[in-house]
């Protein structure tokens, strides 16, 4: 085609039967795609990147570092073979517990199909085998416990007693806020059980906004959930999933809402929404957010007060996944940021893989977990002035304003894949990265998900 260039050549999959399949990085203007052809069911192209920062600039790659315990034995190709498999260039920065599978809402928008599979919760016992599982992979790693809606348990405190006392010293909880919002008193249990962080589902900061993507007015119980986590010292990062036309336009809003809450808000966690598991309707182009966009929106939408320069790419992942930002609010209002980035200097040493991975757990445990408690004044002598006062006002003010662009059976690329270190332990004690456990086809099935009764290529 006239005007386009070829970046490199990748593999993915077909988004009708999962089949691997070839496929290009083609650049058109500033428009960066994925273009591919089942000899079945014919082309598919799909935006990966749009705009500036350019996609040749976006770099940060690492040298890789393959697992130490491949769980997956050698026979069928990427990714039908996780587990972790031998070739898999990242070690684990996190891992997804999949404690329930029921949820006290319905959304129109969900990567795990949440409330419609039946089954019972897996037992104390069963989950100490998974805990147990991650430690003989290499661990432990921070933890997120998710679901379906992990707190429908009642046990759920007991649950995170039982990883801290199995050495996992950073264990997060990924939630809808129902439950934190009306009983302060299961609050308190997830705070003694040692629980360090919540990952609260925060769409917009209009009621609107929840009514389309979740199903009801919303907004009043996500701002109860933020402050019985604040009165518990419970860290909390705001996730809101990007949904074109529903509420993109709230990515100032929100971080403002962020800001206002420093430091009981650790950080801002931006998704845009990736068409598998449960979704409305097809998954047109037309429709994707790219990390680009994103990263413009936030500096327009924050009125530049947050700029488009300070984002880089997330250590421990493939750079086209993520980005973050790292700021300090400081006394009088300013937000500093407390990180630099030059996405296209040459003089950049390759990062490994697994040290970037180590970086990143350290890093989610220290600055998403609500601070300690700190003297509420300067002791006689000391000026917020200095550079040990800035540090100081790091560890206890510090805001990351971060986004992840997960992949679908559409814009999957394996070398990306390949380069996660986000992954979901599976019921049959495969580790998987996080995208290739939620795929699903163009009729969502999928090939992980479920215990691996649905598997289909």
């Amino acid at each position: 085609m006239s005007g386009e260039v070829l970046l490199s050549v990748t593999t993915s999959v077909c988004p009708e039967c999962l089949a691997v399949i070839p496929a290009r990085r083609v650049q058109r203007g500033e428009r960066t795609l994925l273009s591919k052809e089942c000899p079945e069911h014919g082309p598919f192209e799909v935006l990966i990147w749009s705009g500036t920062p350019l996609y040749e600039t976006w770099n940060g790659r690492s040298m890789p570092c393959f697992p130490a315990a491949p769980f997956a034995a050698p026979g069928k190709e990427c990714p039908w073979v996780c587990g972790l498999c031998a070739e898999h260039r990242q070690p684990t920065c996190c891992t997804l517990l999949e404690v329930t599978g029921r949820c006290d809402l319905q959304c129109d928008f969900c990567f795990a199909d949440a409330g419609r599979a039946g089954g019972e919760d897996p037992d104390l016992p069963k989950i100490k085998t998974w805990y147990e599982r991650l430690i003989d992979a290499g661990g432990p790693y921070v933890v997120q416990l998710s679901g379906g809606e992990p707190t429908l348990r009642d046990d759920l405190p007991g649950i995170v007693a039982l990883g801290r006392s199995l050495g996992f010293d950073f264990i997060q909880l990924n939630t809808n806020g129902l439950r934190l919002a009306r009983d302060p008193a299961y609050v308190v249990a997830l705070k003694e059980a040692g629980l360090g962080c919540v990952f609260l589902q925060f769409d917009g900061m209009t009621d609107n906004v929840y009514a389309e993507m979740r199903g009801r007015s919303l907004l009043e119980i996500k701002l109860s959930a933020v402050e019985r986590c604040a009165a518990q010292g419970i860290g909390v990062v705001l996730v809101p999933t990007l949904v074109r036309g529903i509420n993109p336009h709230h990515i100032g809003r929100i971080i403002d809402f962020a800001i206002e809450n420093v430091p009981a808000v650790r950080g801002v966690h931006f998704q845009p929404v990736s068409y598998f598991g449960r979704y409305p309707g097809g998954a047109p182009d037309g429709e994707r957010i790219t990390i680009p966009e994103i990263i413009r929106e936030i500096e327009l939408q924050t009125g530049g007060r947050i700029k488009a320069g300070s984002m880089k790419p997330s250590g421990g992942h493939n750079p086209y996944c993520s980005f973050n930002g790292n700021f300090v609010l400081m006394p009088e209002g300013e937000l500093k940021t407390w990180t630099s980035h030059d996405p296209g200097s040459p003089c950049c040493k390759p990062r490994q893989a697994d040290e970037e991975a180590k970086k990143a757990q350290q890093f989610v445990a220290r600055y998403w977990s609500a601070p300690g408690k700190k003297p509420c004044c300067p002791s006689q002598g000391q000026s917020l002035g200095g550079w040990d006062a800035f540090l100081e006002r790091v560890s206890t003010h510090s805001l990351c304003i971060s986004g992840m662009a997960f992949q679908d059976a559409w814009n999957l690329d394996l070398d990306r894949l390949k380069e996660c270190c986000i992954h979901v332990l599976h019921s049959d004690g495969g580790i998987i990265p996080f995208c290739a456990y939620n795929l699903t086809d163009s009729n969502g099935r999928s090939f992980y998900r479920g215990g691996g009764g649905s598997r289909v290529p």
